[in-house]
């Protein structure tokens, strides 16, 4: 290998240029093209939205539609006292992806209210019962057919089961009648097409169906949490907002004081964690029912039951033993080089000092960020509410227009009816037959497409606006006197001006893997039923493998981004001469740029482990002072998730700065090793904190 960097494997080392200060200012525009294709997706973007818009109807989501597109419940219209929607075969809805898109396969119609009884249509039509019963048939039913005819036309269900309303919809309540429903496994009913089936299909349909109603509930209790805990989520933010502006300040004065006892209250957090586990392993010993196992247990809607049980509190206290035991040992391992680490982030520390509005820019970015999701997610529900129900002519006899799209309410009066006196226009599926409803899938996958490449984008457009922030520092002969003003304004004008064609390019390879990776999500969800196990093999090798790529081109597209920043050239250029820089320094890069990935994770832990604790005591009533302050929930862990993993993404903001600060100055480092030598006529652009780390870098590389 070291052979290798001397032979120029790597490419060849920097020469000395005596007119190079830093970022060039005089710099043409880089990847033109992709520039043009970037452009030409957005206008096609828009131009997706602007159809989706037309065509859907996001009230679809909300509020019920039967099988004609008429909203239940609505003021104005014939169904306005039918609030509830009613599904003629639930079999059909047995997928909880479908019960969720509302778009069931099977005839729906406005009712009143839902069944309270079970009835079949053939007990009901010789019963008293069968007033109640027409009410469940299609809008005009008339009782002038025999029984094959009306279910074999789909104007009645064969069969009613007692429901529950939820969401406005009918569920099968299978829990509360499962004494009628389970009557006979033997019982048999006629569906709506005239075949037998087992009523135990329609009882798995209706546990599926139950299934999404209790999840409909979870979520109803988790909505209600946040109406009451909001403000209170909101203070945890912001207490971890302070809490990391506060860790980045002392940094930029006391960086080496700082890391040190960041790393001891790491410890010291999963140590308190791992006491506590145990505590509450010990306290529940002996109490009933709490030896019960997790997989007896199974999924419970009401978490905090498993808070009462020792294996929870046990597997908890062995995941924080691990995590301590490998921090630790990664602690004693690479004591000698965090030494080393720590001078480059105080390095980055008066870097990002000089460069303070850097701390603000990740605010830009997620201001970006948020454009790019609700633009992808209000063009998604307009796609998937496009769809319309389609009904196609039946005829048992020859009829040449069978299977023909036909309106139901212009049927009966239509040439068709004549032509074909025993046809009719039934309900067929929803979807539609136009280009456009059959490009829908298409649609929705270039909606996930271009949401990648954006979102890409923008976190690419902030690594190059702070790379060219801070490499103006570091190449700043006299640091800070010959630090351009306003350095990020600058780099992130550059970036915009020169670099949109390469940096949409670099998104692009990214989005390409990552709507692969989605793809592959997919495909699996569908092969989990298949007991093919070379197709699930294959499956779990090509998700591996991409996931190890969309690691290594994020690695790539980062280390490009800094050298389009300082030199100006285009991506593929950037991204070679990156790559082989850090190739021709792979030891530096081990020692130093890895362990410092190290510190910041230990930072955002010790933040997120801090305000987690305190979250915790607080929504558990556990802080004396403040006891009765803290709002009821059905669920306290719904707050303390929610602080956690909005405190972690508000860390990872900040410490985002100080990431692309290291990088970038490392990068800078190792060309300011290839193009001077530290003498009078060729000095080091590095400060003095940077020259001492050059010094400790070569006596341990002469030691090895």
């Amino acid at each position: 290998m070291e052979d290798e960097r001397k032979n120029g494997a790597y490419g060849t080392p920097q020469k000395y240029d005596p007119t190079f200060k830093g970022p060039i200012y005089n710099r043409g525009c880089t990847d033109v093209i992709c520039c043009v294709f970037l452009l030409l997706a957005i206008v096609g973007y828009v131009a997706v939205g602007i159809i989706a818009w037309t065509h859907g109807d996001p009230r679809k989501v909300i509020y019920p539609t039967d099988s004609r597109g008429e909203f239940c419940g609505q003021k104005g219209t014939k169904n306005e006292n039918k609030p509830y929607l009613f599904y003629f075969n639930i079999v059909k809805c047995a997928s909880p992806l479908v019960l969720l898109e509302f778009q069931c396969p099977t005839p729906q119609i406005c009712v009143e209210k839902c069944p309270d009884r079970y009835l079949t249509y053939l007990n009901a039509r010789s019963s008293r019962d069968f007033e109640y019963y027409k009410q469940f048939c299609v809008p005009g039913f008339k009782d002038n057919k025999g029984v094959a005819e009306v279910l074999r036309d789909g104007d009645c269900p064969a069969v009613l089961i007692p429901s529950k309303p939820l969401a406005r919809r009918c569920f099968p309540a299978i829990h509360a009648h499962k004494g009628v429903l389970m009557v006979g496994n033997e019982t048999t009913y006629e569906d709506g097409h005239g075949s037998r089936k087992n009523i135990t299909d329609l009882v798995e349909g209706a546990k599926k169906a139950n299934g999404v109603l209790e999840a409909r509930q979870l979520a109803m209790r988790i909505f209600e949490d946040y109406t009451v805990s909001w403000y209170w989520i909101i203070i945890g933010l912001v207490i971890a907002m302070a809490m990391s502006l506060l860790f980045i300040i002392l940094l930029r004065f006391l960086a080496g004081i700082m890391v040190w006892v960041m790393i001891i209250m790491v410890i010291l957090v999963l140590g308190y964690g791992i006491f506590h586990c145990y505590m509450e392993y010990s306290r529940l010993r002996g109490e009933a029912g709490s030896d019960v196992s997790l997989v007896d247990l199974g999924f419970q809607t009401d978490f905090r039951v498993y808070l009462h049980l020792r294996q929870t509190w046990l597997a908890f206290m062995i995941i924080l033993s691990i995590l301590e035991v490998i921090i630790i040992l990664l602690l004693i391992f690479l004591r000698k080089r965090i030494l080393i680490a720590i001078a480059l982030i105080k390095e980055a520390s008066r870097a990002v000092g000089y460069v303070m509005c850097s701390l603000l820019y990740p605010l830009v970015t997620f201001f970006l960020l948020c454009l790019c999701i609700a633009y992808w997610a209000s063009t998604a529900v307009f796609l998937s509410t496009s769809n319309e129900a389609v009904y196609k002519i039946f005829d048992d006899s020859s009829c040449s227009l069978t299977a023909k799209t036909c309106n139901p309410e212009t049927f009966p009066s239509s040439n068709e009816s004549r032509l074909c006196p025993n046809a009719r226009c039934q309900f067929a599926f929803y979807g539609g037959e136009s280009g456009y409803h059959r490009a829908l899938l298409g649609l929705q996958i270039f909606n996930a497409f271009m949401f990648f490449w954006l979102a890409n984008f923008v976190l690419a457009l902030g690594q190059v606006t702070l790379a060219g922030a801070f490499a103006s520092y570091y190449w700043a002969l006299r640091k800070p006197d010959d630090l351009p003003a306003f350095p990020l304004f600058s780099a992130f004008g550059r970036a915009l001006r020169y670099h949109t064609g390469s940096l949409a390019f670099g998104a692009l390879i990214l989005a390409i893997v990552q709507i692969i990776r989605v793809i592959l999500e997919y495909l699996d969800q569908r092969l989990k039923a298949a007991e093919n196990k070379f197709a699930k093999c294959l499956m779990t090798c090509l998700k591996c493998c991409f996931w190890c790529l969309e690691k290594f081109i994020k690695f790539l597209n980062r280390n490009a981004y800094i050298m389009i920043a300082i030199y100006g050239t285009n991506f593929c250029t950037s991204a070679r001469n990156a790559f082989f820089l850090l190739m021709r320094n792979i030891i530096r890069v081990a020692v130093l740029d890895k362990v410092t990935d190290f510190l910041f994770l230990l930072g955002k832990l010790l933040i997120v482990g801090s305000v987690g604790i305190l979250a915790f005591f607080f929504f558990t009533h556990r802080i004396r002072i403040v006891q009765d302050t803290a709002p009821p929930l059905n669920y306290y862990w719904v707050p303390i998730l929610t602080v956690i993993v909005g405190s972690y993404l508000i860390a990872h903001g900040f410490f985002s700065v100080y990431g692309m600060c290291v990088d970038t100055l490392f990068l800078c480092f190792l060309e300011d090793l290839e193009r001077n030598d530290g003498s009078a006529e060729r000095p080091y652009f590095m400060s003095s904190t940077l020259k001492k780390l050059l010094n400790k870098t070569n006596k341990k590389a002469a030691e090895s």
